[in-house]
C-alpha cells in the first residue's frame, strides 16, 4: 500500500512588512537577557536602551515602509498591513515610548521605583522588607510591557480569528502581571490583578466560542472568507448572530465599553499608575483597531443586524461613564470612568460606520476620526496619569479628590496643566479632545446616527460637570489638614507630562497635520 505523500507548503513571509513587529517582539527577548544576565545596577539603563532602540528602530521602519513597500498580506493569509495599521502601529510605539518613561522614574521615590522590589516576595513579609531596604529591584516590567505592545500591534493586524485570538493572550498576559507590580498598596495591586485575569480569561473564553461558530457559519477563520460567505450562504443565520455576539463580548472587554466594564476601575486603582496609563491608552487603540477590523472587514455586509445592539452600548458605555464618574472621590477611579465614557464617544464613530468622501470638501470617515481621536485622548491620558503619580503623601500617591484642593495655589503649573488635560476630556475648544469630538461626532452624523450624535453631545454635557468640579477644587477651594505636596519628579516623568501638554494643545490649535495622516491612512485592506 503506498501512502500519499502530504506537502506542506510553508507560508510567504514578507519580513519588511512586519518588520515593526518583530523587532518590538526581538526587544521583548533582549530584555529577557538583560535581566538574567546585566548586573543588577545596570540593568536600568540597558532595558531603557533595548527597549526605545526597538520602539525607534520600528517607528522608523514603519514610516520607511508607508511610503515604500504600502499595504500588504503576509505570513500566508495571517497578517494584514494596511493604512489604518501603520497608523496604529505609529500612535501605539509613541505612546508605549511615552509610558515606558513613567516607568523609569526613581525620584519620585527616593531612587526607588513604584513597582514591587522583589513580585515574587508576599506582601507584608521580613522577605519583601529586605528586598526593599537593600533596594534590591528588578526591571522586568520593560521586557512584560515590550510582550504586551507585541500583541497590541499583532490585534489589529490580524487577518484571521486564530491570529487575532494569539494576539489578545499576547498583550492580555503581560498585562494582567504589570497590574499586579505596585510597590504600595501591594495587596490591592494583586487584587486588581487577580480580577482582571479571571475577567480577561472569562472574555477570551467568549471570543474563542464566537470564533468556533463563525467557524461552523463560513467555513473559514478568514475575515474576507467569512465577509464572502455573509453575502452568498443560504443557510440560517443562527451561527452567525450567536458568533457575531461571543466575538463582541471578547472585543469589547478589552475596549472597557459597558457591560462588559467591571474591571476597569478596579484595575485601574489598583494597578502602578504608570501601567495604568500605559492600559488606558495602549489597549484601547488595540483594542478599537481589532473592533473596527472585524465589524467592518469580516462583519460589514451583516451591518444592520449588529448596528442597533452597538448603537445601545454605545450610549450605555457613555451614559455609565459620564454620569458614575460624578459620584466618585478618587481622583484614579474618576479618570477610569473617565476612560469609559470615552470607548463610547469612539463607538459614535464605530456605529455610524461612514466611508468618507472624496474631493475639497469631503469629510473624515469613521475609521479616520476614530484615528485622531485616539491620538488626543492618548496624549491627554498619559500626561494625566504622569501627574497624578507627583501627587503624594507620606503614604505615597495621594488619589483622594478631597486632597486635590487647593492644588492650585500650592502648585499653580501642576494645577494648570493637569487643567489643560481635564478640560482636553472634555471637550473644550483649542484642545485635541474638542476637535476630537468634533471628528468622531461628525462621522456618525455623515453616517446616518443622529440621534446616537444627539445623544453623545448631551452626555458630553454631562462629563464635562466632573473634569469642571475638578478645576474648581483645585483652585478655589481651600486645602485641609495633612494636604499632598507635588513632588517634582525625575526628567522620565516630566518629558511625558511635556509631551502631553504639548500634543494636547497643538492638536486643539494646528489639527490639520494629524488631520490629514489620519485621512490618507485610508479604509481597512480586504484581503483573503
Amino acid at each position: 500500500m503506498i501512502v500519499p505523500v502530504l506537502e506542506i507548503t510553508p507560508p510567504v513571509i514578507d519580513y519588511g512588512l512586519v518588520m515593526p513587529l518583530l523587532l518590538i517582539f526581538v526587544g521583548g527577548c533582549l530584555g529577557v537577557l538583560v535581566e538574567a544576565l546585566v548586573p543588577r545596577a545596570l540593568r536600568l539603563p540597558a532595558q531603557l536602551i533595548v527597549s526605545f532602540a526597538v520602539i525607534i528602530a520600528a517607528l522608523v521602519v514603519t514610516v520607511l515602509n508607508v511610503s515604500g513597500i504600502g499595504a500588504g498580506i503576509t505570513a500566508g493569509t495571517s497578517v494584514v498591513v494596511d493604512g489604518p495599521v501603520y497608523f496604529i502601529w505609529a500612535i501605539l510605539l509613541i505612546f508605549g515610548a511615552v509610558s515606558f518613561l513613567t516607568f523609569a522614574e526613581r525620584k519620585i521615590e527616593n531612587g526607588a521605583s513604584v513597582f514591587a522590589a522583589q513580585a515574587a516576595t508576599v506582601p507584608g513579609t521580613v522577605a519583601e522588607r529586605e528586598a526593599i531596604e537593600a533596594k534590591v529591584e528588578h526591571t522586568e516590567v520593560f521586557p512584560l510591557a515590550l510582550f504586551a505592545l507585541t500583541g497590541m500591534m499583532l490585534f489589529p493586524a490580524s487577518n484571521d480569528l486564530i491570529t487575532m485570538f494569539i494576539a489578545l493572550e499576547i498583550l492580555s498576559l503581560p498585562l494582567y502581571l504589570l497590574c499586579g507590580l505596585a510597590r504600595r498598596r501591594r495587596l490591592l495591586s494583586q487584587e486588581s490583578a487577580l480580577k482582571y485575569f479571571l475577567l480577561g480569561a472569562l472574555s477570551s473564553a467568549f471570543f474563542i466560542y464566537g470564533v468556533a461558530l463563525l467557524y461552523g457559519y463560513s467555513g473559514s477563520f478568514e475575515l474576507s472568507a467569512i465577509d464572502a460567505a455573509l453575502r452568498t450562504s443560504q443557510q440560517g443565520t443562527g451561527l452567525l448572530l450567536a458568533g457575531m455576539g461571543l466575538l463582541g463580548v471578547g472585543l469589547l472587554f478589552k475596549f472597557g465599553a459597558v457591560p462588559f466594564h467591571s474591571w476597569t476601575p478596579d484595575v485601574y486603582v489598583g494597578a502602578p499608575t504608570p501601567v495604568t496609563g500605559f492600559m488606558a491608552v495602549c489597549t484601547k487603540i488595540a483594542a478599537i483597531g481589532a473592533l473596527l477590523r472585524v465589524f467592518y472587514v469580516a462583519l460589514g455586509a451583516d451591518r444592520w443586524d449588529w448596528q442597533p445592539l452597538m448603537t445601545i452600548i454605545a450610549v450605555l458605555t457613555m451614559a455609565v461613564g459620564a454620569v458614575l464618574a460624578i459620584a466618585q472621590t478618587d481622583i484614579k477611579r474618576m479618570l477610569a470612568y473617565s476612560s469609559i465614557a470615552h470607548a463610547g464617544f469612539l463607538m459614535t464613530a464605530f456605529v455610524g460606520a461612514f466611508q468618507g468622501t472624496t474631493g475639497a470638501g469631503g469629510g473624515l470617515s469613521s475609521v479616520s476620526s476614530i484615528m485622531f481621536y485616539l491620538v488626543a485622548y492618548g496624549a491627554a491620558t498619559i500626561g494625566a496619569f504622569a501627574i497624578v503619580t507627583m501627587v503624594r503623601n507620606a503614604g505615597g500617591e495621594s488619589t483622594g479628590l478631597a486632597s486635590w484642593a487647593g492644588l492650585g495655589k500650592r502648585s499653580p503649573l501642576t494645577a494648570i496643566v493637569f487643567s489643560i488635560f481635564l478640560l482636553s476630556f472634555a471637550g473644550i475648544p483649542l484642545t485635541g479632545g474638542f476637535i476630537g469630538k468634533w471628528t468622531v461626532f461628525a462621522a456618525a452624523w455623515s453616517g446616518g446616527a443622529h440621534w446616537l450624535v444627539v445623544a453623545a453631545v448631551v452626555l458630553s454635557v454631562v462629563a464635562a460637570f466632573f473634569y469642571v468640579r475638578v478645576i474648581v477644587l483645585m483652585f478655589f477651594a481651600e486645602s485641609g489638614e495633612g494636604a499632598p505636596n507635588v513632588i517634582r519628579p525625575g526628567w522620565t516623568t516630566l518629558v511625558a507630562v511635556g509631551v502631553g501638554v504639548v500634543a494636547t494643545v497643538a492638536l486643539g490649535i494646528f489639527p490639520g497635520p494629524v488631520l490629514d495622516i489620519a485621512q490618507s491612512a485610508g479604509e481597512f485592506l480586504r484581503a483573503g
